[in-house]
């Protein structure tokens, strides 16, 4: 919602500003009304276009440590897949695929990700269009389709948690369960589909109203899980996010526990 409003603000803006401009500069030049419409109509999707470029543009990096988790050990091999990474390590028969955090590069999932595949759990990490999963939220599929796994999971932060869940909801029959890291579900999942929510004691980001408002959403078989100590942000490596709260451990400490807690409830 929040994004929404966002988005609706900004093109009002562009609109206000385009129309102002187009006066402006024509303003000792007649021109009929249908001229000054289309101008301003062009002036508008000029702004919007240069606008939403730049905001795109602006996001979290990877933190420098987070280079190292895609390079091949003895116990995990990294490579490319279509749309991302795929954490290949001993594991066999099940698959997470996970959905990055708005506005965050994918590689900043990297840790965690490479935590749960040396322990037996192999990931895809999306790389989303313009790091925003409502751009991407049908990725999972191309996935399914192109490698052989018993059974899928997928997972996602924030956002890339609530477009996960829309994936889960619609695809029920390929989905066996979700994992949200500091999010919640956008509509109600499948009766049979199992859910696992982790989110940080400190975390200032997560909105804890449409958390609530989210729990007829869930399924039956669903468990939680406060991180103490957590906030937003740690589930990666990408440093200190707007808004968040100040967390008692390191990312390092949160993305050991998730992975741990993760692995439990995968049953690893």
């Amino acid at each position: 919602m929040k994004y929404v409003l966002m988005a609706i603000a900004f093109f009002a803006v562009c609109i206000a500003v385009g129309v102002l401009a187009v006066r402006l500069v024509y303003r000792n030049r007649p021109m009929t009304r249908k001229a000054v419409v289309l101008r301003s109509v062009l002036c508008t999707l000029i702004l919007a276009v240069c606008g939403m470029f730049m905001y795109f543009e602006v996001y979290y990096h990877a933190g420098a440590d987070a280079a190292q988790y895609l390079e091949d050990s003895n116990t995990v091999t990294v490579s490319r897949t279509q749309n991302g990474y795929l954490f290949d390590g001993p594991g066999e028969g099940s698959a997470v695929i996970f959905y990055p955090g708005a506005k965050v590069e994918e590689t900043a999932y990297a840790p965690l990700l490479y935590r749960l595949a040396a322990s037996g759990e192999d990931c895809f990490l999306v790389k989303m269009p313009f790091r925003f999963a409502i751009f991407g939220s049908n990725a999972a599929t191309d996935l399914i389709r192109s490698y052989e796994y018993g059974d899928w999971y997928i997972a996602g932060h924030s956002m890339g948690g609530v477009c996960a869940s829309l994936y889960a909801a619609k695809h029920p029959e390929e989905i066996k369960g979700i994992i949200l890291l500091a999010s919640y579900p956008g509509q109600k999942l499948a009766a049979g589909t199992r859910l696992l929510s982790l989110y940080g004691s400190e975390d200032g980001c997560l909105s804890r109203t449409e958390y609530e408002k989210s729990r007829p959403d869930w399924p039956d078989d669903s468990a939680e899980q406060v991180i103490a100590g957590g906030n937003h942000a740690y589930f990666g490596d990408y440093g200190e996010q707007d808004g968040d709260g100040q967390a008692a451990i390191t990312d390092e400490d949160q993305q050991t526990q998730t992975a741990a807690a993760i692995l439990t409830w995968l049953g690893k």
